[in-house]
């Protein structure tokens, strides 16, 4: 058989192999985008499309963690280990209402299970409060009955308390689980005549969740004719066009009727894979040929180069071989050895390829940003490996900005504390844009849950509150003893994980702080409320200045109120200025947040009154009047551990002289340095 023979046998193959590819490739498209345009029906549940898939909708018509199941027409969803009844489900606003199946028949749940949600995927809507059911109750003292109580069979003596209540100090629990309801049932369960059916009714009721799922992304989508579905094979969001997907949106042509469109495609594919194989074709033929007049001319001029070469080698050393076109070449003008380049490494962090974090965060789209950091603003992306990560992208790209992105790479690599953040990488100082790549943070700002959108969550219990000073504490102190200053202490800057553990952000106002230097002159940067206000008088920078916004961390862990809010009385705009007031005149149960149990609580009192002392200390106008960053966490740490030994069952005073940061250190006297009466029996005189 000819060689031509063969190719026309090799060239109808190929080109009826790609004609059914292409038919099978536009028949499979056309279906996926017919089966996203069916909506999962269940019960009273009815016409819910994306993020949800489940019944008729295939997954990948929905997000990940977004399966919806019917179980006797009833709708459920799994978040967690935790299965959801869903009750409603709200396109326009993209949120939904669930109730927890494990309680809908009974307050008492076979496990002690917190309702604890995918960040990534969920949130709380404004319109939530958290509850505390405690199980396994005893009650100690004579007094029998108290409000909020009721009766599990297998689990004894239970209560429930909504946010902004406390546990009697006389009873003691072995269980307990918290479990969201709405504001107007948790504002039910907190009166005093709220009875087990009140707490039935609240658990029944549900509460609400808003999600998070590409969902402007989707609006454009749907907008361009296509369906919002999911990739799995890249682990990201696909536009479902009638003859093909696209990352973001349907092109004029793919958009539309699949009807009209379909037997377009077909030819179109038709057309090019005839053209395909006709220039493979001929690239075929003239290689043979080509590799044939090579092998003839290479074999009768092999002996005569041969011996040409021994000949001119020997009278020229400098000729040791034949010249190949493939010799490695040097170029002339080598890259500089400073140059950060793909797959290189800075100081020890990977270098990202600009186009792979761009495609993670869908080209920075407005839905994927996490809020705004140092010198840019923040994105939430998933790495094609699957990492989920944070991308800092710096707002405008001049010499000094490079000088300050080069200045944080640096930092940030040498730096390594269980309470800051993690630098994964940087792209390369010449691409596009500076972007610096950290491990994703899962659970917010300590801002959020503070006085932002998590406010309402009331996760922040006062121990809590308590474990977070100690952390942030303890990573300012790392950084002090590497001498470095943040210069940008707030809680915005101050990340949770899961499990609430600090993670300290943003080093993007940082410097270096050499060891014969007592303080780096710099012009006036950080933010509002938080900023020594000695750095404004003469723009000197020290470690004192952290302290100062340190204090003002502590004070909105007490207060729950933001730094600054102009909707406040004039004198208490600046918190600093308020809590400073409020404690020289013996008005601290003013400043701090009544859901806390301030004045319920005798042990939980005297824990906030030593804590309010430091934040005192901290807020000193003059910076030889503050205490040192050490110093403040081995005050914090010692009421946190005083705390930890009356939950052991030991009974500890907390007295404000057994702070290790009063033990020899000059300060201005505090009023609330003194427990009252009430609170201890003998006073402590706090002149030094």
């Amino acid at each position: 058989m000819s060689v031509f023979s063969r190719f026309q046998q090799f060239l109808f193959v190929f080109v009826i192999s790609l004609i059914i590819n292409a038919q099978l490739s536009v028949c499979q498209r056309n279906d996926q985008y017919e089966k996203c345009g069916e909506f999962f029906q269940c019960g009273g549940l009815r016409d819910v499309g994306y993020p949800f898939s489940g019944g008729n909708r295939p997954e990948d018509c929905g997000y990940p963690g977004f399966e919806l199941t019917c179980d006797d027409d009833v709708p459920h969803i799994t978040i967690g280990s935790i299965v959801y009844r869903v009750l409603e489900v709200d396109d326009d606003n993209g949120n939904f209402t669930v109730a927890r199946e494990d309680l809908l028949n009974s307050p008492c749940p076979t496990q002690f299970l917190d309702t604890i949600l995918d960040v990534n995927l969920f949130n709380y809507t404004p319109y939530n409060q958290n509850i505390t059911i405690f199980y396994n109750c005893s009650i100690f003292g004579t007094i029998i009955t108290f409000p909020y109580q009721f009766k599990c069979n297998s689990l004894g003596l239970s209560f429930y308390i909504a946010s902004g209540l406390a546990l009697n100090d006389a009873v003691r629990c072995a269980n307990r689980i918290i479990v969201p309801v709405s504001a107007d049932a948790a504002g039910l369960l907190s009166m005093i005549g709220s009875t087990e059916d009140t707490l039935r009714s609240a658990l029944t009721s549900g509460f609400g969740l808003q999600w998070f799922a590409n969902n402007s992304i989707c609006s454009q989508c749907i907008e361009s004719h296509g369906r919002c579905g999911y990739d799995s094979s890249t682990n990201s969001f696909a536009c479902l066009c009638n003859d093909g997907q696209d990352p973001f949106t349907c092109s004029g042509s793919n958009a539309g009727s699949s009807k009209n469109h379909a037997p377009l495609a077909v030819g179109l594919g038709i057309g090019g894979a005839v053209l395909a194989g006709i220039g493979i074709g001929w690239c075929f033929v003239f290689t043979r040929k080509r590799r044939r007049m090579i092998a003839t001319n290479s074999s009768l001029s092999n002996d005569t180069e041969s011996r040409d070469l021994k000949t001119i080698s020997s009278s020229n050393p400098l000729i040791s071989a034949p010249y190949n076109f493939f010799t490695k070449r040097v170029p002339s003008h080598p890259k500089p050895k400073s140059e950060i380049g793909r797959g290189t490494t800075y100081f020890g962090v990977q270098i990202f390829d600009y186009k792979d974090l761009r495609a993670a965060t869908y080209n920075f789209d407005s839905s994927k940003e996490l809020g705004d950091g140092g010198y840019g603003a923040v994105y939430h992306g998933t790495l094609p490996d699957g990492r989920v990560v944070a991308v800092k992208r710096l707002y405008e790209k001049n010499f000094k900005r490079v000088e300050q992105f080069m200045n944080e790479v640096k930092l940030l690599a040498r730096l390594r504390h269980q309470n800051l953040v993690e630098l994964l990488g940087c792209t390369s100082k010449n691409s596009p844009d500076l972007l610096l790549v950290y491990e994703y943070i899962p659970n917010g700002t300590v801002a959020d849950h503070l006085h932002g959108k998590r406010a309402n969550s009331g996760l922040l219990s006062w121990p809590l509150r308590l474990k977070i000073a100690v952390e942030t504490a303890d990573a300012l102190t790392y950084l002090h003893s590497s001498e470095i200053v943040h210069r940008d202490v707030k809680t915005t800057n101050i990340l949770l994980d899961n499990d609430f553990n600090v993670k300290v952000a943003d080093f993007g106002l940082s410097r270096l702080f050499p060891n014969n230097v007592t303080h780096v002159s710099t012009a006036p940067q950080g933010t509002p409320g938080y900023v020594d206000p000695e750095y404004y008088q003469v723009y000197q920078l020290t470690e004192k200045s952290d302290v100062y916004s340190f204090g003002v961390v502590l004070a909105e862990l007490i207060s729950s109120l933001e730094p600054m809010d102009t909707s406040r009385q004039k004198t208490d705009i600046i918190l600093a200025n308020m809590a400073v007031n409020k404690i020289q005149s013996r008005g601290l149960d003013e400043l701090v947040d009544r859901s806390l149990g301030f004045g319920t609580n005798g042990s939980l009192r005297r824990s906030i009154t030593v804590v309010a002392e430091l934040a005192f200390r901290c807020l000193q106008q003059e910076r030889d009047m503050r205490p040192s960053m050490r110093e403040v966490l081995d005050g914090l740490r010692e009421v946190q551990n005083q705390e930890l030994n009356m939950h052991n069952g030991e009974i500890v005073e907390i007295v404000v002289d057994d702070v290790a940061l009063l033990k020899g250190f000059k300060h201005p006297p505090s009023p609330i340095s003194v427990l009252s009466d009430k609170e201890h029996d003998s006073s402590v005189s706090t002149s030094m």
